[in-house]
């Protein structure tokens, strides 16, 4: 029972241990199509595999960041990939800060018919046209929240949007006076469509945000930023100067169900593998932990918060006080068990005790028989009781302590026997019957 006891134990430990560390498989919502988050996601969906780490992941495509979100408020996915300026969804917990991106906004001179005043300022904006590139609405959204910071109703500004590929020739075809980009710095769309405005065009011309500051005052989800100078390449730079803009983020968030623990070795996971990718994909450079501050725009799941602070839970320490008052649990079980199986033998161990007395009574009749006849009836119960001793042993309802004093007692009344059977047989024959005689007088 002891042993089974230890095995039941040892074997419920290593299938706890075994069910905390198998592998996770995470489902991660990430869009659009051919897009870099979809390229960098399943970088990472390899590099989780080939290190055989404990959180796998798998792509959920979708059409976009909203798309994303939605999927992660419906609970469809585990993951998502966001963006900072789109509604987040309550369920959502931030988990890596995958990438800023900056706004950035430039003008084209216009030729032939169209050909107008310059563009320098935003403020200038009114009664013409903004080119908006990539399909998102988020774009457009994010388009009127600088107009309205300058005073510019949105109804007044024509807003012309158009995919990402058919940039350069909406830009050829002048469909705007003013385009819009939003992306990583060094992001290959907004170059590709500068660099065909500089093209047909000429030197384009960068406008400033220069209320930057009070749009991150009044909208926490953007950051004032610069572009740096010579950005975009180009001889004369591109822009000249540095340029004063707003950026914001792309989040990797979590579904608030999902495991610390979890979250916490997928957070260790994404920043042990992201000097591998920097190769094939450099923004995997930029990957950083989210803000864990309590005011964060994005709440930080509480598994990447562990993993910042240094604060992540090992096996034992989030399961020690279970096996601790599990240990205890089985161990008050095995006393009471064991108390229970005593107490059903109660009598059949009381029973072997008024037998072992009566082994003990035996020793001292046996020095007194008379004849060898009484000590064979005496020998046989005392064969009676030894079994019965024995059986009681394999029951249970007896320990060894109790067995090596019965041996004790049966030896000593085996040496009775032996010593008194010597006697009597030394003894002349007609002595034994006149002995035999006298006791029978005697009991009449």
């Amino acid at each position: 029972m002891s042993l089974a006891l230890v095995l039941a134990i040892v074997g419920a430990l290593a299938g706890g241990y075994y069910f905390a560390m198998r592998p996770v498989t995470l489902k991660i919502a990430v869009g659009p199509a051919n897009s870099d988050d979809i390229r960098v996601v399943q970088a990472l969906t390899q590099a989780f595999t080939q290190t055989k780490g404990q959180v796998r992941l798998r792509p959920f495509q979708t059409d976009g960041a909203t798309a994303s979100a939605d999927a992660l408020a419906e609970g469809k996915v585990d993951l998502a990939i966001v963006r900072g300026d789109v509604d987040v969804p309550k369920n959502a917990q931030a988990v890596a800060t995958l990438r800023k991106n900056v706004v950035v906004l430039w003008s084209v001179p216009a030729k032939g018919k169209k050909r107008g005043p310059k563009i320098t300022k935003i403020a200038q904006l009114a009664g013409h046209r903004v080119g908006v590139v990539g399909r998102t609405q988020a774009n457009v959204n994010l388009l009127k929240v600088i107009l309205q910071q300058y005073r510019i109703d949105p109804a007044k500004v024509e807003i012309v949007q158009f995919p990402a590929n058919e940039a350069a020739e909406a830009i050829k075809a002048q469909k705007a006076d003013v385009y819009l980009a939003a992306g990583p710095v060094n992001s290959k769309i907004t170059s590709d469509a500068i660099a065909a405005s500089t093209k047909d065009f000429g030197a384009p011309t960068f406008l400033a945000i220069d209320s930057a500051d009070a749009i991150a005052q009044n909208h926490p989800v953007y950051e004032a930023s610069e572009i740096p100078a010579g950005t975009y390449g180009g001889s004369p730079a591109r822009p000249e100067d540095e340029v004063k803009t707003i950026s914001f983020s792309h989040h990797i968030v979590a579904r608030k169900g999902v495991a610390e623990t979890t979250i916490a070795a997928f957070t260790r996971q994404l920043f042990a593998v992201r000097q591998q990718l920097v190769t094939e994909f450099p923004l995997a450079a930029k990957i950083e932990t989210p803000d864990t501050d309590k005011d964060a725009v994005i709440p930080v799941h509480p598994g990447a918060a562990a993993f910042v602070d240094g604060e992540e839970k090992t096996f034992l320490d989030k399961y020690s006080d279970y096996i601790w008052w599990s240990l205890m649990a089985l161990s008050a079980m095995g006393s009471i068990g064991a108390w229970f199986a005593g107490y059903l033998k109660k009598d059949e161990r009381d029973s072997n005790n008024h037998q072992r007395e009566r082994l003990l009574d035996m020793i001292a009749a046996a020095r007194k028989c008379e004849t060898t006849e009484e000590l064979d009836q005496m020998q046989t119960e005392a064969d009676d009781i030894l079994r019965d001793t024995l059986r009681c042993y394999d029951h249970g309802a007896i320990e060894e302590g109790a067995l090596t004093a019965f041996n004790i007692a049966l030896d000593q009344f085996h040496s009775a026997v032996a010593d008194r059977k010597a006697l009597l047989m030394s003894l002349p024959q007609n002595l034994q019957r006149a002995g035999a005689q006298f006791r029978a007088a005697g009991n009449a």
